[in-house]
Parts: C-alpha cells; sequence; structure tokens
C-alpha cells in the first residue's frame, strides 16, 4: 500500500478546517464549570446561550462564523491548484499566509479592532485567490 504525501497546502487545509473549534472553545473559555443557571456554558442549549452572549464572546462566535465561511473557497483554491499542477513551493507559501492571516483575523476580532480586522480579511480573500490562480503563473 502506497501512502499519499500532504502537501504543506493540504496540511494548511486541515488547520484551517480547525479554526472554527478554536472560535468555539474562545467563546465558551472559562464557562464549563459555571451553572447554566448562572450564565455558564449551556451544552443543552449551546446556540440560544451564544447567542446571549456580549462583548469579546460574542465576537468569538461571529469569528468563528465568519471562519466557516472562508473555508469553502480555500478548500477550493487549494484543490484546484493542485490539479493545475502549481508550482507547489508557491502554493504551500501561499496557503501558510492565508492560515496565518485567519488566524491573525480570528485575534482581531475577538481583541475588536474592525478596521485591522477588515484590512486582514481582505488581504486573505486576495491571497486566497492568488492561489486559485497560481496554476496559470
Amino acid at each position: 500500500m502506497v501512502l499519499a504525501q500532504f502537501s504543506v497546502a493540504y496540511w494548511c487545509v486541515l488547520v484551517a478546517a480547525l479554526l472554527p473549534v478554536v472560535c468555539a472553545g474562545i467563546a465558551k473559555y472559562g464557562t464549563f464549570r459555571i451553572s447554566p443557571k448562572k450564565g455558564g456554558y449551556d451544552n443543552n442549549n449551546p446556540r440560544e446561550w451564544l447567542a446571549r452572549q456580549t462583548d469579546w464572546r460574542a465576537r468569538a462566535n461571529a469569528a468563528q462564523a465568519n471562519t466557516f465561511e472562508a473555508l469553502p473557497f480555500f478548500f477550493a483554491a487549494v484543490i484546484i491548484a493542485h490539479q493545475l499542477q502549481a508550482s507547489q513551493a508557491w502554493v504551500d507559501g501561499l496557503a501558510l499566509l492565508f492560515v496565518a492571516l485567519r488566524m491573525a483575523y480570528i485575534w482581531l476580532y475577538v481583541i475588536n479592532r474592525a478596521s485591522a480586522r477588515s484590512l486582514v480579511w481582505a488581504v486573505a480573500l486576495f491571497i486566497n485567490i492568488g492561489i486559485l490562480f497560481s496554476g496559470f503563473l
């Protein structure tokens, strides 16, 4: 049996897929040991609980939603770049940059730096477009 080799870009797909889980963890941080009656995390009604959150918890939840929204395009861009036989070093580098920018995006969202967050979002979008078209370079 031959085992397939994962490129760095494919590992970035895995990391990107886990980022929403990180956002959820941030939103719920420190609430598991508190009774739901006292405002702690309510695993019986997690979406209702998240909807009632404010400040950084609400922003972490919003970052989770946006991170889920960014995944399909990133996944497709990486797969298409591989199918077009783009330079592996180029795709790997851009994928690493995309993941780093998405991590920065999450952090900026949580700490309420809206302008910087929007700039990072836009740069990550253009990096993703670069991945998509890297097979034509």
